[in-house]
């Protein structure tokens, strides 16, 4: 090499260095990004050149890497590969109902800026009992645009976020059922669609999406994770026994849906084992399933050390390396902690894992890095650029914040039309509870620090000047209650509410609930406070998992009861609203609430059939047989809502089989009958729903399917679709369903082959039901119109038959 040409690289290795220098000096103000145009080394990669497709360039990029920064790469904060000018990112942040800090943790997102909070939605279980696709849409979209305000003031690491949760609920006392869309697999598949095309900028039909991502979400927790600590069980260690009929219909479907549909571009192996193999390590679901027969293209990663637990505390490999290489074999392509940064390297020496395997994990991570435009350069130029801290906290944001919580909120008793309360009669008002003014209780977990949080108690105080107010007990587990106090502010007010429940000390991550009971004294202090007060009281709850209130639903003196779940940072206003009449609730329970006997069944079992011979009840409204305090989908209104649903224009789904054996058993694949005859299956539903009451109002339309003779391990009853319509008094409404047979009448056979048997089935809606059938033949038309048109056969016969007859008469 010439003296000259040395010169002249050390020259630009020097101003590479120099501008590192100065990116990282400005590291407070604006966000990391690669490939600087005004870098001359960088911009001269291939890797950099935005006008090649992304594979090319990731393929550059990989070869440019020696093994050790290879293997820098797979954990979740991998660090700057300086001489390419790559700086630092981390992967792990996290945006359930918000974008979010949790402290104590290594995270992308930081609020040490200018930018001190982001809008704080309800927690996602009351999002869910909206039952608006739409709303849950625009909330993700929401959430995302400030994540990108956030990265853009420079105060991000990273743009990869670790939510939705989208876990079935199979068991009311899970910790974290709070962080899903509840219990039914159509829903938590639809909020997952609708809240992912929302936070990585798509559209709300989907197919918009392009190669540019506002933010990339990440499905979680893949699969069947719905235990974190019971009873000295805990997650890390738990091998679920899930049944393949299990997985096919009700744990596998959500996720289904979060990468056909949502186009979702990370996914989050589970802790737990499923029948003996971890899922960071099984190879049939993350490359043969996810990857093989779903069609996912993203990034897996692992949920934080479940890599190190496969070795250090399930005992599934004899060494460290062992684990390594059965995650990257399997498909895993990062990990949360740092076993692979450990020991990758020796698991590639001593031969148990090739480079070529984590060239193959590298190409999904910085494939979803140029994704989020990380090495196009300057990020202000590129899409999503001009996304400023102003729209974080905006006034939309938190007007979406409060809509959202007025329509999840859910009433669930309203005698004698208790509320709502007069705003001119109601004088004098007494809070008791120790929910009613915090703040931290509002926004649940995986929350970040909230704008402009209203407590229940502060909004009911701008309805009522003359409010007293007392907790009741001194913390929620309530362990000594204070009720003589609260007595004396309860004797002289006009009315009672008390905001009692749950908090985070009783259902979160890693703690799962024993009992369904409200704790501590909470139902005694509840009972005395509606003895003594001049009317019946207005009980409200803020809780993630059902409770069993049998005492208050069924005493006198509990006038209301309302569930708010946790509804973020406008819940108080959101409360407040619907007491004095502002708002008319329309909110419907998204899962089960149960009573206190289903504690007696283990939660380590994973069924959801019941098995009668055994008293097993099973799980969720679709399969469980025992008494509900409140069944799924119920909600009161201030409203009454009357339905019909218009005749069907075929009552009758003709599906062809072509094998006899199937007609014996009654029952066919759909696999079997394949795309194009499941999408000529389809037929339209449509619903007249009124609302005959004197308040405008939001109402959720629930649309259950039955078949007339279930059995057989079938669903006693199953949601085929929903939506949310708004309603002026009086008003009256068609909503129009698509029903797909081979979607919403099939479930899993023991074989988890998915099926749908013949016979009668029943459409039902409120207390309306309309019936149909599914009839197979032995042809292989299959259609309705073709059977209709043999139908009419015969008599256009007969008539060519009587005209040919009348003209040989008379000629």
């Amino acid at each position: 090499m010439s003296k000259m040409n040395h010169q002249k690289l050390s020259l630009l290795a020097l101003i590479h260095i120099c501008l590192l220098l100065l990116v990282s000096a400005q590291s407070a103000d604006q966000p990391p990004f690669s490939c600087d145009s005004s870098d001359p080394l960088t911009k001269s990669y291939p890797f950099c050149k935005t006008t090649l497709p992304i594979d090319d360039r990731v393929q550059d990029l990989i070869s440019r890497l020696t093994l050790d920064e290879k293997i820098s790469q797979l954990v979740n904060s991998a660090p700057a590969i300086p001489r390419l000018g790559i700086p630092g990112y981390e992967w792990w942040s996290e945006a359930l109902h918000g974008v979010a800090f949790v402290a104590n943790i290594s995270q992308g997102i930081h609020f040490n800026g200018t930018i001190r909070s982001a809008t704080s939605f309800p927690q996602v279980i009351l999002t869910a009992a909206s039952f608006d696709p739409y709303l849950w849409y625009r909330i993700g979209q929401a959430i995302g645009i400030e994540a990108r305000g956030i990265y853009n003031a420079g105060q991000a690491r990273g743009m990869t976020f670790w939510t939705p949760n989208i876990n079935i609920y199979r068991d009311p006392r899970w910790g974290r059922g709070q962080e899903t869309p509840g219990e039914d697999p159509l829903v938590t598949g639809k909020y997952a669609v609708s809240f992912v095309r929302g936070i990585q900028g798509d559209s709300f039909e989907g197919g918009k999406l392009g190669e540019n991502l506002q933010v990339s979400a990440c499905c979680k927790h893949f699969t069947a994770y719905d235990l974190d600590n019971w009873k000295g069980i805990n997650r890390f260690v738990f091998d679920a026994n899930v049944t393949v009929q299990d997985l096919a219909d009700t744990y596998q479907p959500p996720f289904q849906s979060c990468i056909q549909k949502g186009k979702a571009s990370g996914v989050m192996c589970a802790y737990n084992r499923i029948n003996g193999v971890p899922n960071c390590a099984d190879y049939n679901l993350l490359s043969k399933t996810a990857r093989g027969q779903w069609g996912f293209n993203g990034y897996i990663t692992s949920d934080c050390d479940a890599v190190s637990i496969i070795y250090d505390e399930q005992g599934y490999v004899k060494e460290p390396e062992d684990a390594v290489a059965d995650v990257l074999k399997a498909g895993m392509d990062l990990d949360c902690g740092e076993y692979l940064k450990n020991y990758t390297e020796s698991a590639v020496n001593r031969k148990k894992v090739s480079v070529s395997e984590i060239d193959r994990a590298l190409r999904n991570l910085f494939s979803i890095r140029m994704r989020l435009g990380h090495f196009n350069g300057d990020p202000t130029k590129q899409p999503f650029g001009d996304i400023g801290s102003d729209q974080v906290c905006s006034q939309e944001h938190l007007n979406l914040a409060l809509e959202a919580a007025r329509n999840g909120i859910v009433l669930l008793k309203n005698t004698g039309n208790l509320l709502p309360l007069s705003k001119t009669k109601t004088n004098s008002l007494a809070i008791i509870g120790p929910n009613a003014n915090s703040t931290e209780t509002l926004v649940g977990n995986y929350a970040g620090p909230p704008c402009r949080p209203i407590t229940p108690l502060q909004a009911l105080r701008s309805y009522v000047n003359d409010t007293k107010y007392h907790p009741g007990c001194s913390t929620v587990n309530c362990s000594s209650d204070l009720t003589d106090q609260a007595m004396k502010i309860v004797k002289g007010a006009d009315q009672v509410v008390l905001v009692m429940g749950l908090d985070q000390t009783q259902e979160r991550e890693a703690h799962d609930r024993l009992d369904l009971v409200l704790p501590g004294n909470q139902q005694k202090l509840i009972s005395s406070i509606a003895s003594t007060a001049n009317k019946p009281v207005i009980l409200v709850l803020l809780c993630g998992g059902p409770v069993d209130i049998t005492f208050a639903k069924n005493d006198q003196n509990i006038g209301s009861i309302i569930w708010a779940g946790y509804p973020g940072e406008a819940g108080g206003t959101a409360l407040a609203e619907i007491i004095f009449g502002d708002h008319n609730p329309g909110g419907r329970l998204p899962v089960t609430w149960y009573p206190q006997s289903l504690t007696k069944i283990p939660m380590t079992d994973m069924r959801m059939r019941s098995e009668p011979s055994s008293g097993y009840p099973g799980r969720t409204y679709r399969f469980y047989q025992g008494p509900k305090v409140f069944e799924f989908g119920y909600g009161l209104s201030y409203s009454n809502y009357s339905y019909e649903i218009l005749p069907l224009k075929q009552n009758k789904v003709y599906l062809n089989n072509q094998s006899s054996n199937k007609l014996a058993v009654g029952y066919k694949s759909v696999s079997e009958m394949g795309t194009e005859l499941c999408e000529k299956s389809k037929f339209p539903v449509t619903v007249g729903v009124q609302n005959n009451g004197e308040m405008d109002g939001k109402h959720a339309v629930l649309l259950f399917a039955r078949q007339a003779k279930a059995g057989n391990g079938r669903p006693v009853k199953q949601l085929v679709g929903f939506n949310s319509v708004d309603l002026k008094a009086g008003e009256k409404a068609e909503i129009k369903f698509e029903l797909r047979p081979c979607e919403h009448l099939s479930s899993a056979n023991e074989d988890g082959v998915m099926v749908i048997d013949e016979g009668s089935y029943l459409l039902s809606i409120g207390d309306k039901e309309s019936e149909m059938a599914v009839v197979f033949s032995s042809d292989t038309s299959g259609s309705a119109t073709s059977k209709q048109e043999r139908a009419n056969l015969p008599p256009r016969i007969l008539k060519f038959l009587y005209i040919y007859t009348l003209v040989c008469i008379f000629y």
